[in-house]
């Protein structure tokens, strides 16, 4: 069984990285989980999961220089597939190879998390949206987040990818975050999975190079993100089939 979900935003700084580690981690407790940092222009991963000093990343796999298996570390009871930050990297990765990669890892996992990038501008941007059985929305309680959410959504549906649920992140005692969520749903197809509070933890963990659950399981915030993974039902798919979609998925030339 495997089901792929993109983490997806639509704009930076909603704390997308954060929450894919966060989700992965919960969910490694009753599944085999592969994180795979699919913002190949602005990765983040391997500074989250204290790989910054690995030799071989995604980026690597992209340019043909080195095997998908290559590029997987074992993190926090997950496989992790960090992407390099050089723009050397990125100009070298052919992003059609993402197709390949995540066939390859869907063997052997139950549930694959492909952190995305924070918006649509680029056909490397939506590869994980398409690739994708579900997204999983994070939102900050804000209109230009909602907005840009509800783009995402838009143009998940226009490759029938779902949406699993939304995940409302940072967010702040006088956010009024209880109206926000009931009134978000009516335009969302996904129910809230949870609501993450900010954090000094979440910033604490990053300094740290550990992802939140690791670095500070027993806050609110951790808790939180345990609960959406509660709420996230996985679903079951046959790996060769699910890996021949993947291979055979059709990408957009244009956006």
């Amino acid at each position: 069984m495997v089901e792929a979900f993109a983490v997806a935003s639509g704009k930076g700084g909603t704390g997308k990285t954060t929450s894919t580690l966060a989700l992965g981690m919960a969910l490694a407790d009753s599944h085999d989980v592969t994180i795979i940092d699919a913002d190949t222009g602005m990765a983040n991963i391997l500074f989250h999961a204290g790989l910054a000093d690995v030799e071989t990343t995604l980026h690597d796999v992209l340019a043909g220089t080195a095997t998908t298996r290559d590029a997987v570390y074992e993190r926090f009871g997950m496989s992790v597939v960090p992407c390099g930050t050089s723009l050397a990297g990125f100009r070298e990765a052919d992003p059609d190879r993402l197709q390949d990669v995540v066939a390859t890892l869907a063997a052997d996992t139950d549930v694959i998390l492909l952190d995305s990038a924070a918006t649509l501008g680029s056909r490397a941007a939506v590869l994980p949206i398409v690739l994708a059985d579900r997204i999983v929305v994070v939102l900050q309680p804000t209109i230009p987040s909602l907005s840009d959410g509800l783009k995402v959504q838009e143009y998940a549906g226009t490759y029938d990818t779902d949406v699993a649920g939304l995940l409302f992140n940072r967010v702040t005692d006088d956010a009024n975050i209880d109206t926000i969520a009931t009134k978000a749903e009516r335009y969302f197809d996904g129910e809230t999975l949870a609501t993450v509070p900010e954090s000094d933890a979440v910033r604490a963990a990053r300094r740290a190079g550990k992802p939140l659950l690791e670095h500070a399981p027993e806050t609110t915030a951790a808790a939180s993100y345990r609960t959406a993974a509660d709420r996230l039902d996985v679903r079951s798919g046959a790996s060769d089939a699910v890996a021949d979609r993947f291979r055979r998925a059709v990408v957009p030339d244009k956006l």
